[in-house]
């Protein structure tokens, strides 16, 4: 059985849930990814997406001039912008599992945890390229 341990993404980018906006901002800008744990001693608290980035920056609330924006960015924390208690999935699990939850609740990406705490993010992206490798070696056999 391939597990979501086998095919994970481990030590994943982290936040705390004080991190500024503007620095979860640029972790998902620097490391080309969607999706980012909020921890607290190692255990997920929550997890902040681009959407969430997305509606943090266009409430009604924000006049959008540029200035503002950047005292929001700075002023603003993951914990205001984050899913509180995002759904995890055990390392143990197995990656069709991963793959249901992911497609059921279209899901970006699920933090993979062990014993309460994190050890790595399972992506969508992480189970198309896991298939693409199946389909090379299935189409590379006579």
């Amino acid at each position: 059985m391939l597990t979501v341990a086998d095919i994970m993404t481990s030590n994943p980018i982290t936040v705390e849930r004080q991190t500024p906006l503007a620095e979860v901002i640029g972790l998902m800008k620097g490391r080309a990814c969607r999706q980012i744990p909020v921890v607290d001693k190692g255990r997920v608290i929550g997890i902040i997406t681009d959407r969430d980035v997305r509606l943090a920056m266009n409430s009604p609330f924000v006049l959008h001039e540029r200035r503002q924006d950047q005292e929001l960015l700075h002023s603003v924390t993951a914990e205001a912008c984050m899913t509180r208690d995002p759904m995890t999935i055990e390392a143990s699990a197995s990656a069709e599992q991963a793959a249901q939850l992911l497609r059921t609740y279209k899901f970006g990406g699920l933090p993979v945890v062990s014993e309460g705490r994190l050890v790595g993010i399972i992506t969508v992206s992480d189970i198309l390229g896991n298939y693409l490798e199946l389909l090379k070696e299935k189409t590379a056999q006579p």
